[in-house]
């Protein structure tokens, strides 16, 4: 971690706390960015010292991660994932855009909660084979050129409905305020099941966790800048109406209260 105060997307205190691991991120080629986000990659030295456990607060992605001897593709999550590092190593993993892995699986998203995919369906290969290839590399620009050949003979054909969604989700994330699906619905001129539905075979998610997630994500970035902050000011500016219901969503979603997020190291 080598940025000061840069977006964590959901890494919790990625700004705060002391380098225990280095996170980089990096674009995939330009055919492949329509249904990636972009790839990254964790690595750790934690040689002597002990144990360390890193979470990461969910987002409507889904990732496929690249580790030695636990390949697989993830869903999205609806809670708090925790990582527990130890030794020394490092993971690769591919996040998609919102909706960017039905095409390659077609089956719905939602299928995958507590149930991983094997990495075949994305790269081609098998985990042992796709771990070979691309952990082989010392360095993240040459894990991502290998990533993206493996994908490419397994494209699929762009689907509207992936860039309809991203766009809904986009909407969702700058709008900090918005708490009804109904509003969604008028904004988007969409029948509410039918949301639902694309919702939840594309993103895994329903939009009314998918606005909370974000709602709640933003706080913890908010939270992750240090300083004083007002959290029932936060919380009206989060659309909330009283403090209450924001710290219980908080606490849902990430396990524990704004003010002991505050309070971690």
């Amino acid at each position: 971690m080598t940025e000061h105060k840069r977006p964590s997307m959901g890494v919790m205190h990625l700004n705060r706390r002391e380098p225990k691991f280095h996170l980089s991120r990096i674009q995939p080629a330009a055919d492949i960015g329509f249904f990636v986000k972009h790839y990254w990659i964790v690595s750790w030295d934690l040689t002597g010292e002990e144990p360390y456990s890193q979470s990461v607060i969910p987002n409507p992605c889904a990732n496929l991660v690249v580790e030695k001897g636990g390949s697989f593709i993830y869903g999205a999550a609806k809670h708090v994932y925790e990582k527990r590092l130890q030794g020394s190593g490092s993971v690769f993993g591919i996040k998609f855009r919102p909706g960017g892995l039905y095409p390659f699986i077609r089956q719905p998203v939602t299928a995958l909660y507590g149930r991983p995919l094997e990495v075949g369906a994305v790269l081609g290969t098998g985990g042992a084979a796709a771990e070979a290839l691309i952990l082989g590399h010392n360095n993240l620009e040459d894990m991502a050129a290998e990533a993206d050949k493996l994908i490419r003979p397994m494209l699929p054909e762009e689907d509207g409905t992936v860039a309809w969604l991203n766009q809904v989700i986009d909407h969702i994330q700058a709008d900090k305020s918005l708490t009804r699906v109904e509003d969604i619905c008028i904004k988007f001129d969409v029948n509410k099941r039918t949301l639902q539905r694309l919702f939840s075979q594309y993103v895994g998610l329903t939009p009314k966790w998918v606005i909370k997630l974000c709602r709640l994500q933003h706080a913890a970035e908010v939270m992750d800048q240090g300083g004083s902050l007002d959290l029932l000011q936060l919380a009206h500016e989060l659309g909330y109406h009283d403090q209450p219901h924001f710290i219980r969503d908080f606490k849902a979603a990430v396990g524990v209260t704004p003010a002991s997020y505050m309070a971690m190291e």
